[in-house]
């Protein structure tokens, strides 16, 4: 069965019943979801230097970023968060889907090599479990100022195929001004405010044995969750060029193809919808990304862009596809989903939207170090100025973003 995340998201969450549909109001105020998260969680923020940018980390949600924003305590919060779920307070070993704009996670997820089923199980959501080391508990803090936090986690994983893997994981959470920004080739103009912070990641094999691609490798997989609205139009640009030669524009067989009213494909560029009413998933293969993804919220006036870092002449990366693979290297670089009814009269489990990366596959030999960097950028401001930020870095501007589904 070809499952992916977004499936198991919703499906686990309903079968556990340990959770109802977690909607967040449209507007949700950054103090509100603040006060929330100091009532049931253990809550860091950052804050950056230049102004109203405050990031809420959970050290206690496995290093995770919750939410931010942009106009300090009286704004807009960007981040979904599951509410029900964290107020319930009991671990669900399937998945404890608490939301969050930057999560830590490891592929694959399906075939021969997956760390989300054991040896021999069917693939199917009856035998998926997320590994516990990413699942649940705590990372531990090493540093901490005022516009970084640094976590360490060890962890011990086997895959379906019988592989242990030993690794370390130092993951740094740190808030970034305008400089940094204007360095990833992203302009912000005056009268635009911007939350923008990085989740450096590495994983470390401390193991004895090297990992190798006949035994199975591990990634580097951040995963980020938003507030969707109708107005809401995720927009990635992707390298043109023949099929023939470069493969297809995108992936969209995750669930079966996207309807033409939910996937747009153009020359370079796609919109995909992030309203959380259907179910659904994309991907950008290693020979079509580039280093970037986005959503704007035409509703809330907000352009939302990650970045992030793809290395050079890198071709294998996990993939999660719900099977035995006869192309287990073959995964894609960057992932969206649109969350939505796993059936019909179902509810969904957030509504959310998802944008996603990944590292390539991590061949390390013991003492080996892998790194991969994931950087979100939440921006409100005129819409000219939003218009020049999405014109220089997804390639199209807000006009032709908000016509897309129109």
């Amino acid at each position: 069965m070809k499952y992916g995340i977004g499936a198991a998201l919703v499906i686990i969450a309903l079968a556990a019943g340990c959770a109802k549909s977690a909607k967040a109001p449209e507007g949700i105020l950054f103090k509100d979801d603040l006060a929330f998260l100091e009532t049931h969680t253990k809550v860091v923020v950052l804050g950056g230097a230049e102004g109203l940018a405050q990031v809420a980390v959970n050290p206690d949600l496995q290093g995770r970023v919750m939410t931010s924003t942009a106009g300090g305590r009286d704004g807009l919060s960007f981040g979904w968060i599951n509410r029900e779920l964290l107020a319930f307070g009991e671990n669900n070993p399937h998945m404890n889907a608490f939301g969050g704009e930057d999560r830590f996670w490891l592929g694959p997820e399906g075939g021969q090599f997956s760390i989300f089923f054991k040896k021999g199980d069917p693939f199917d959501l009856d035998h998926w479990w997320t590994p516990p080391a990413v699942n649940e508990g705590a990372f531990d803090v090493v540093s901490r100022d005022p516009d970084r936090v640094h976590f360490r986690k060890v962890m011990r994983l086997a895959n379906y195929s019988g592989t242990e893997f030993e690794l370390e994981v130092n993951r740094e959470v740190r808030v970034l001004g305008t400089a940094e920004v204007a360095a990833l080739g992203v302009p912000v103009p005056a009268g635009v405010k911007m939350v923008a912070y990085a989740s450096d990641n590495n994983i470390t094999n401390v193991g004895a044995n090297a990992w190798t691609k006949d035994t199975g490798l591990l990634s580097i997989w951040i995963l980020g969750m938003f507030n969707p609205s109708p107005e809401t139009t995720i927009v990635i640009p992707f390298k043109s060029g023949p099929e023939a030669e470069l493969g297809p524009a995108v992936n969209d067989a995750y669930f079966g193809k996207v309807p033409a009213d939910r996937l747009i494909v153009k020359d370079g560029v796609l919109f995909f919808s992030g309203d959380g009413r259907y179910r659904s998933k994309i991907g950008i293969s290693p020979s079509r990304v580039k280093p970037f993804a986005g959503s704007y919220d035409a509703a809330n006036g907000v352009l939302t862009l990650v970045h992030l870092t793809v290395p050079e002449g890198a071709t294998d990366y996990v993939n999660s596809m719900w099977e035995i693979q006869e192309k287990p290297f073959a995964g894609d670089v960057v992932n969206s989903y649109n969350d939505g009814p796993a059936s019909p009269g179902a509810k969904p489990l957030g509504p959310f939207y998802e944008l996603e990366s990944s590292s390539p596959a991590a061949a390390l030999a013991p003492g080996g170090t892998l790194t991969h960097v994931h950087t979100t950028m939440h921006f409100q401001g005129p819409e000219k100025a939003l218009d020049r930020i999405a014109r220089k870095v997804l390639g199209v501007g807000l006009e032709e973003i908000e016509k897309a589904f129109k």
